[in-house]
């Protein structure tokens, strides 16, 4: 099984030049596309209200805020993985703090090589985000279709005299003979028959 390779978007809200310095070469390469620098968490929220991103970064404390609820909003809002970084003795109350949230948290001074372990651990949780995306997607389409199928059977129960297991005979017979799925029959007998 070939494995797909994923590229993604970064936003980085840090008013640390120093900081930003150190997080850049991190993110440099073929993984990561869109790499974006914001200075406040006021830019930050105006940015991801205007794109999605796969990873959020927020270096604490900011000039307009410490950033705990921005890193908190972005994981309730958005499929983004969020991150925290904070001075080391704030560590502990952070990180209590926010892992029941879903953000991860991160010591300054840098450690390079367990920042490095972090955005390689980011990237297998937007990975299990996006799987578990896709499995929701397919189970509100097929939520769906079963309203429209069970909807179709209620107009075929008025409007054609038939039981339920008639109407459902139907439905499946007619979406065999037609080469339609379930959902698109079940369509084409709620425009004939509401």
């Amino acid at each position: 099984m070939a494995s797909e390779l994923h590229v993604y978007n970064v936003l980085i809200v840090s008013a640390a030049e120093k900081m930003n310095n150190v997080l850049r070469p991190l993110f440099s390469g073929g993984r990561f596309d869109n790499v974006t620098f914001v200075d406040s968490v006021a830019s930050a929220q105006r940015i991801v209200a205007e794109r999605d991103y796969d990873f959020v970064i927020v270096n604490s404390p900011l000039p307009d805020d410490f950033g705990k609820r921005f890193a908190a909003d972005v994981c309730v809002d958005s499929e983004s993985v969020s991150l925290m970084i904070v001075r080391s003795d704030l560590y502990d109350e952070i990180s209590s703090s926010m892992s029941p949230r879903g953000v991860m948290v991160a010591k300054r001074p840098p450690d390079m090589a367990v920042y490095s372990q972090l955005i390689d651990s980011m990237c297998s949780v937007r990975e299990r985000l996006r799987g578990v995306r896709k499995k929701t997607v397919t189970l509100e389409e097929k939520m769906e279709e079963i309203r429209l199928v069970n909807r179709a059977k209620w107009a075929l129960i008025k409007s054609c005299g038939m039981t339920e297991e008639e109407a459902h005979r139907y439905i499946q017979k007619q979406a065999m003979d037609m080469c339609l799925g379930k959902k698109e029959t079940a369509e084409n007998i709620l425009k004939t028959y509401t």
